[in-house]
């Protein structure tokens, strides 16, 4: 019977020591996997616009959004005047390196465009004057297409003209990433998915290639390592959704 009672005695604290270490292990566990970092790719990347609201942006040389702007099925939608009137956004932070992802759709004839580098100057009526432009426009026509390849859609405006025509048709959205890293002193503009454009940023390279555009007299364009990004009213409608930006 003294035999019997020992064993009994040797049975529940193994058996409590069991259920103790299994407990033990499971709030240590639940514990690794609250802690653990989150590997999501997209928290590096900040949203610029979600589809929702203008809370990131401005238009250039005011204080908010006018009514040209307006928010449609998720993006953001400019509606010319019939005089013109500009109205171009700019985000209201400023960007050095990055990478610039959004989906641009535009209008048939349609010109716009979008800027890095702004910089907002009340003696300066537009972000143009300062921000180098990757050109928006419909190839089929619009006649600056017609004015040379450097004018065409993906374009780095009047300065790199694109390798291939990678646009969708007008109505369709077309996918860009624009990449300005001044470490590496490259830019690209990668267009539904193919690389068309590369160029020297911050450097010599860049000042000589400035120097043969329409902008080599231009006392402030593409001076700015840092700047706003913008999105060009040209007096045509234009449309931008899915905009986040990388910090390189």
């Amino acid at each position: 019977m003294k035999n019997l009672t020992v064993l009994a005695m040797v049975v529940l604290i193994v058996f409590s020591c069991k259920e103790k270490t299994k407990t033990t292990f499971e709030e240590n566990a639940d514990s690794a996997v609250a802690e653990m970092p989150k590997t999501d790719t997209e928290q590096e990347w900040t949203i610029l616009f979600d589809g929702s609201s203008f809370d990131a942006w401005k238009e250039y040389n005011t204080d908010g959004v006018s009514e040209n702007w307006k928010i449609e099925n998720g993006a953001m939608v400019f509606y010319p005047t019939e005089k013109y009137e500009a109205h171009n956004l700019v985000t209201k932070k400023e960007y050095t390196d990055f990478i610039l992802s959004l989906e641009w759709k535009i209008s048939e004839g349609g010109n716009s465009g979008i800027f890095w580098g702004v910089q907002e100057n009340p003696k300066l009526s537009e972000a143009y004057q300062t921000g180098p432009e990757i050109q928006v426009l419909d190839n089929e026509k619009h006649p600056d297409a017609k004015a040379g390849l450097n004018h065409q859609a993906g374009a780095l405006y009047d300065m790199v003209a694109p390798s291939k025509d990678a646009t969708k048709p007008v109505g369709e959205w077309n996918s860009c990433i624009i990449t300005i890293d001044h470490k590496e002193q490259k830019g690209s503009v990668n267009l539904n998915g193919t690389e068309v454009v590369t160029f020297p940023v911050g450097n010599e390279k860049w000042d000589e290639m400035v120097s043969k555009s329409k902008f080599a007299d231009w006392e402030h364009f593409g001076k700015y390592d840092t700047g706003k990004i913008g999105l060009q009213d040209h007096g045509n409608r234009v449309s931008f959704r899915n905009i986040k930006i990388k910090e390189l």
